[in-house]
This record gives structure tokens, C-alpha cells and sequence, in this order.
């Protein structure tokens, strides 16, 4: 045996997201998840023909008669619903609810998670050992006794209210998922911004938060989606005049039968705009999915 084949390099395995993406080419994988994927869709499927199907129809008949009958088929219950007024207001009320309150949690977050990243201030390490340690509080511990408290102080069947719960009870994991990715940024490309004479504000503004942007896109979709689906919270702290829309959809409950009409549609334009958001981020949220896994 030569000595070129004693010292030659060993054989490079393909990397693990490599190998998953050459598994689902094969047409049997392809077919399981094609399966996967229509049954996963179709209980949103059935939504959507409940909510264009007549009152008289869906309390006599499965929505699945509309694939074979079109026809029956309108948007008559979406003109009544959004002509009432009480939706309207009501997906109004959530996004004052839930973009606030991801705004808010993300850009916390990301002034903590970098603090707790690179700075160094005493009893750093405790503070965040305390924040990491919220995680696994229940949401419902803190019900009652933030609900007093902000009785106390007038925020108590209000909006600003409802969002500050979002807040408080969304930063722990958001400042956890930042800190682990701004750790990710190599310690050598904020020495020489420091070098250069930039100061940490502008190192987090220019270099950190852009490095950062498909963490932020996904602590984006999941506090969205956590606030815009959220009803046990509302169902307490807000208000009967500013309750958002699962909290409506809930009050409708009272004979499934004879509000289909109502909640059909009310349901499904409660999940049309999470879709919206999650398909428009999309590329982010992969992006900061696999942040890590490759290196």
C-alpha cells in the first residue's frame, strides 16, 4: 500500500440536512407526506365549506354534500357576519391585542438577550437563571394575582391590560431563544466593531439585530400566534367591550347547530390571518429554524 493511500483523507459523508433532503425525493416518502398533508388540511377544508354553506344546509347535511353540490356554495354568511358589527369589532380588538403585544416581547427580548449575551453587569448570570426558571411556571399560577393587581391599578378589563400579561408571560422563552443566538455571533466581529470605536448600541443596532433576523422573524411568528389564538387570558382580563375574537366566538357556543352560520365564518377569519403572517415570514422562520444545525 503507497503512502498516498495511507495519508489520503477519509470519505465525506453528506451532512444530515443533505441526507433528509435526498430521503424525500423518493416517491414513497413523497406519497406519505402528501397523505399527511390531506388529512392535516382537512378539518380545515370542512371549515371553509361550513362557512359558505347555508344555515338551512349545514344543520341538515355534512359539509362534504359541497363537493358534489357547488352550488350551495356563497358568501352570504360572511355579508351577515361582518355587516353585524360585533366581529368587526372583535378582530379589531385582537389586533390591538396581539400586535402590540409581539412587538413589545420581541423588542424586549432582544435588548435582553443581547445584555444577557455580551455585556457583563453584576449578578448577570442570577438574573438569567431566574428568567430561564419562569419558563416553567404555569400561566394559570399567575391569573388571580396579577388580576388584583391590576385591578389595583386600573388596567383591568382593558386592552393594555391583556397585552401586558402577553408581555410579561412571553418574555422568559423570548429572551432564552435571543441570548442563545446572539451568543452565535462570533466574539471576534464584535471586538473589532469595539476596536473601530463603536459603541453597544450601535454594534446591536447595525451588526447584532441584522445577524439576527431570522431569530426575530420566528419569535415574531410564535408570539403572534400564541396572542392571536389565545382565549383563556382574554376570557378574564378583558373587558366585554373590548374582548377579541375567540372570546366572541366562545360567547356564540350555545347550540353548535344553530350558530354554525356564525361561528363557521368567524372561526375561519381567525385563521386566515395567522396563516397570512406565517406564509409571509416563512423564509425567516426556516431560516431561523436551522440557525445552528449546520455549521
Amino acid at each position: 500500500m503507497s503512502d498516498d493511500t495511507l495519508h489520503a483523507p477519509p470519505t465525506r459523508r453528506g451532512t444530515l440536512p443533505a441526507r433528509l433532503v435526498k430521503l424525500t425525493r423518493s416517491w414513497s416518502v413523497q406519497g406519505v407526506l402528501a397523505l399527511t398533508a390531506l388529512v392535516w388540511l382537512t378539518p380545515t377544508a370542512g371549515l371553509l365549506f361550513s362557512s359558505l354553506r347555508p344555515k338551512e344546509l349545514s344543520a341538515g347535511s355534512g359539509w362534504w354534500t359541497a363537493l358534489t353540490s357547488p352550488s350551495q356554495l356563497g358568501f352570504e354568511n360572511y355579508s351577515a357576519l361582518l355587516q353585524g358589527g360585533d366581529v368587526l369589532g372583535a378582530l379589531w380588538n385582537t389586533v390591538l391585542i396581539a400586535v402590540p403585544a409581539t412587538l413589545l416581547t420581541v423588542a424586549v427580548a432582544a435588548l435582553a438577550g443581547y445584555a444577557f449575551a455580551w455585556l457583563e453587569f453584576p449578578g448577570r448570570d442570577i438574573v438569567f437563571l431566574v428568567v430561564v426558571g419562569l419558563l416553567v411556571v404555569p400561566v394559570q399560577i399567575g391569573l388571580i394575582p396579577v388580576a388584583k393587581l391590576m385591578g389595583v391599578v386600573g388596567l383591568f378589563g382593558t386592552i393594555p391590560g391583556v397585552v401586558l400579561f402577553h408581555v410579561g408571560y412571553g418574555l422568559p422563552f423570548a429572551v432564552f431563544l435571543m441570548r442563545g443566538h446572539f451568543l452565535e455571533i462570533p466574539h471576534e466581529i464584535l471586538e473589532a466593531a469595539r476596536v473601530d470605536g463603536c459603541g453597544e448600541w450601535r454594534i446591536f443596532r447595525t451588526l447584532a439585530l441584522p445577524l439576527a433576523a431570522p431569530a426575530l422573524a420566528s419569535l415574531c411568528i410564535f408570539q403572534f400566534l400564541w396572542v392571536w389564538n389565545d382565549m383563556l387570558v382574554a376570557l378574564i382580563f378583558a373587558g366585554s367591550d373590548n374582548q377579541p375574537l375567540t372570546v366572541l366566538l366562545q360567547s356564540q357556543m350555545r347550540q353548535f347547530g344553530s350558530n354554525l352560520d356564525v361561528l363557521a365564518p368567524g372561526a375561519f377569519l381567525s385563521l386566515l390571518v395567522p396563516v397570512i403572517v406565517f406564509f409571509s415570514f416563512q423564509r425567516y422562520f426556516v431560516q431561523g429554524a436551522m440557525a445552528g444545525s449546520v455549521k
